[in-house]
C-alpha cells in the first residue's frame, strides 16, 4: 500500500570523507530489518571492495526505509546516500537536489572540516533543511561541548538542535530518526502535471541494461510509458518502475515526491546523464530541471597493457567499466616506448587511482600509466588556439604566442600549529594566498589560489604528512590563468622515450628532470656500454645520469710483457663497445616507467 506524500521524506547525508556515512547508513538499514541478519555486512551500500577497503564511497547509493514512530504512524524515509570525496562534487550536488532534508554528520573527535562547510552550502543552495548529527560519541577523545560551539560559530546552525549518534552502537538512532521525521518536510509536487523527475545516479545491469535512479518532482511514470531524455533527445519505452530496498523492489508506478528506479532497456549507459530530466513524450514537461551540467575530466593519463598481447583485453575491460563509470573518457593512443594504449580522462586523482585498481583487480590485468596531466589551453601566433592534454601534442615553442593552465581555489583547515608548515607547502606549489582567518583558538581555514598541475602529484600526501593527518583539503576548478610551459623529454641513450615526456612549469623543469633521471638510473638495467640518460627542454640538455658499462677485463690473461700488448686488447675492446653502441638497444622496463610516477 501506497503511502500519503505527507508521510514520505527524502533526505541524504553529508559529512567530510571518513565522518561515518555509511556507518550511519548500515543502523538505519538494520533498525528497519529490510534485510536478512545473515545478508547483512557492514558498508552495505558501499558496493564496491574497493569502497570497503579504503573506507570511502565513489557510487552514491539509494535506499527506502520503513519507520514506525512513537504514535506508531507509518513513514517512508528514502535515503540518497552522496560520496564523500571532492572529485565527485557533481555527483553530490544532484545526490543533494534530489531531497528536502539532509543530515549534516560531524566527527566528535575531528570537528568541522573543509568539505564540511563545502557540503553545507552545497545543501543551503538548495533550501534543504539541515539537521545538524554530532556522530562518534562513544570515542574516548569526543569533545561535545567544543563541536558544538564549531556548529554555532562556524556553521551558524542551531547547536541546541544537534542529535548526538554513535553510528558504530547505535546509541542515538531513535532520537535522530524522530528528528529527522519532525524537521524534514515532505516533498510537494503535482501528481497531475506533466511528469518531471531528475536522474541522480544510474548503474548498469548486465541482464536489463542501464538501472536509471530518479526523484519524481511532477506527474507520475509507470511502464509502458514512453519516457524522453532532455539533454540527449532519446525516447525509451519503460519496462519497469519501483523503489530500492537494497534489492531493487518492483511497484506499479512512480509518482510526485518519490525516489526509484526505471529501467528502459538502454544499452548505453551514455546516453544517461546524471542531472538530466526525464520527461514524457506524448505529454512533455515546459523546462528542464535546473542545475544540470557536462561533466568535463581535469586529469588525463594515458594506459597500457604491461604485455602488449593483453590491448584487446584491456579494450574489452575499459569498454565495461564504462558501462558503470559515466564519467570516464578514453580514446585510442599509442606510444613507441610502450605500443598500442588508451588515453582517458579522470575527474579526479582518487578516479583515477579508482580505475588502476578496478582494471587490475576485475579483469586480472597488468597496466602502466603514464605521467597524470592537465588540459592546457594553447594560443598560437598565428591566432589560433586549442586545447591539448598529452605532452606529444604540444607544438614548438616558437610558434607558442602564450598557454594557460587551469586554477582551483584551495581550502584548507587546519590546526593553528600547523600554518606554517601549510603555507610553505602551498608556496612551493605556486599557491596565492587569498584568506586566512581564525575560526576558533585552534583551527584556521586558509584559501589558496593555485594551479591544478601541482595538486596532482603528491600535493595531498604531503599536506596529510606535514599536518600529521590533521588538516583537511577541498577544491573548486576556477578558471585558466597565463603560465610558462614547457615540455620535458627524456632521452635513454640519445632517443626520446615518448611516454615519459611531461609539461611541466618552466622553473620546475630542471628539479624535475634531475629526480626523473635519477630513478631511471637505478631501474635500467646495466649494459656492455655506457647508456646516457638526459632531461632536454627543446634541444637544451638540463639534467644528465649515466648507466656505466658492464665491462669484461680482457687483460687478466697477460702476464708481464711489454705495455703495449695490454693497451692494444684495450682499443680493441674500446672498437666493440663503440660498435655495440651504435646498433645497441637500451630496453626500459616496466618498473622504471611506474619508478617516474611515484613521488619520493
Amino acid at each position: 500500500m501506497k503511502l500519503p506524500e505527507e508521510r514520505i521524506r527524502n533526505f541524504c547525508i553529508i559529512a567530510h570523507i571518513d565522518h561515518g556515512k555509511s556507518t550511519l547508513a548500515d543502523r538505519f538499514i538494520e533498525k528497519a530489518k529490510i534485510i536478512e541478519q545473515r545478508k547483512f555486512q557492514n558498508q552495505l551500500l558501499d558496493s564496491m571492495d574497493i569502497e570497503r577497503e579504503r573506507g570511502i564511497t565513489i557510487k552514491s547509493q539509494a535506499v527506502t526505509i520503513p519507520y514506525v514512530n512513537k504514535e506508531g504512524i507509518e513513514y517512508e524515509l528514502n535515503l540518497v546516500d552522496t560520496p564523500g570525496h571532492v572529485d565527485f562534487s557533481y555527483e553530490v550536488s544532484r545526490a543533494i537536489s534530489s531531497c528536502e532534508g539532509a543530515l549534516l554528520l560531524i566527527d566528535a573527535s575531528q570537528g568541522v572540516e573543509a568539505q564540511t562547510l563545502a557540503n553545507m552550502y552545497m545543501a543551503l543552495e538548495h533550501d534543504l533543511e539541515i539537521i545538524p548529527v554530532i556522530n562518534k560519541i562513544d570515542l574516548p577523545s569526543a569533545n561535545i561541548e567544543f563541536v558544538k560551539h564549531q556548529i554555532d560559530k562556524e556553521l551558524g546552525l542551531e547547536a541546541d538542535n544537534a542529535v548526538l549518534v554513535s553510528a558504530k552502537t547505535g546509541e542515538g538512532l531513535d532520537d535522530l530518526l524522530e528528528a529527522l521525521v519532525a524537521s524534514v518536510p515532505p516533498p510537494h509536487g503535482d501528481k497531475k502535471a506533466p511528469l518531471k523527475a531528475l536522474i541522480f545516479d544510474s548503474h548498469y545491469d548486465p541482464y536489463r541494461g542501464v538501472v536509471i535512479h530518479i526523484r519524481v518532482f511532477a506527474g507520475r511514470i509507470k511502464s509502458g510509458d514512453i519516457i524522453k531524455f532532455f539533454f540527449s533527445h532519446s525516447t525509451y519505452k519503460v519496462e519497469e518502475t519501483g523503489i530500492f530496498r537494497i534489492e531493487l523492489k518492483q511497484t506499479s508506478e512512480l509518482t510526485a515526491g518519490d525516489v526509484g528506479y526505471i529501467i528502459a532497456g538502454i544499452k548505453n549507459i551514455s546516453d544517461v546523464r546524471v542531472g538530466d530530466t526525464i520527461t514524457l513524450d506524448t505529454d512533455p514537461c515546459k523546462e528542464p530541471l535546473a542545475g544540470f551540467k557536462e561533466v568535463k575530466p581535469v586529469v588525463f593519463s594515458s594506459i597500457y597493457p604491461v604485455n602488449s598481447e593483453d590491448y584487446e583485453e584491456l579494450q574489452d575491460s575499459i569498454d565495461r567499466l564504462k558501462l558503470n563509470d559515466a564519467s570516464l573518457i578514453y580514446e585510442k593512443d599509442s606510444s613507441a616506448a610502450l605500443g598500442f594504449g588508451f588515453r582517458c580522462g579522470f575527474l579526479g586523482l582518487l578516479h583515477l587511482e579508482v580505475v588502476q585498481e578496478r582494471i587490475e583487480r576485475e579483469f586480472g590485468l597488468s597496466i602502466v600509466f603514464t605521467s597524470p596531466s592537465v588540459k592546457y589551453h594553447v594560443h598560437l601566433t598565428n591566432g589560433e588556439d586549442y586545447f591539448i592534454d598529452n605532452p606529444l601534442e604540444y607544438p614548438e615553442q616558437m610558434k607558442i604566442d602564450y598557454v594557460e593552465e587551469p586554477y582551483i581555489m584551495a581550502n584548507l583547515i587546519t590546526p593553528s600549529e600547523f600554518v606554517g608548515n601549510i603555507i610553505s607547502l602551498c608556496l612551493e606549489k605556486r599557491g596565492v594566498q587569498q584568506t586566512l582567518r581564525y575560526l576558533d583558538e585552534k583551527r584556521v581555514e586558509l584559501i589558496y589560489e593555485m594551479p591544478l598541475a601541482e595538486v596532482l602529484f603528491d600535493f595531498y600526501d604531503r599536506l596529510k604528512s606535514v599536518s600529521r593527518g590533521y588538516a583537511s583539503f577541498d577544491y573548486e576548478v576556477t578558471d585558466f590563468k597565463a603560465t610558462d610551459l614547457v615540455r620535458l623529454d627524456i632521452l635513454v641513450n640519445g632517443q626520446i622515450v615518448d611516454a615519459l615526456s611531461q609539461l611541466v612549469f618552466r622553473e620546475n623543469a630542471v628539479s624535475k628532470a634531475r629526480m626523473v633521471c635519477k630513478k631511471l638510473k637505478d631501474e635500467i638495467p646495466r649494459q656492455q656500454f655506457k647508456i646516457p640518460i638526459q632531461g632536454a627542454v627543446g634541444s637544451t640538455i638540463i639534467a644528465r645520469e649515466t648507466i656505466s658499462a658492464l665491462r669484461k677485463d680482457v687483460t687478466a690473461k697477460c702476464y708481464g710483457g711489454d705495455i703495449s700488448r695490454k693497451r692494444k686488447l684495450l682499443e680493441k675492446q674500446k672498437e666493440g663497445k663503440k660498435r655495440m653502441k651504435m646498433v645497441g638497444n637500451v630496453e626500459v622496463p616496466q618498473s622504471a616507467f611506474l619508478s617516474v610516477l611515484k613521488s619520493d
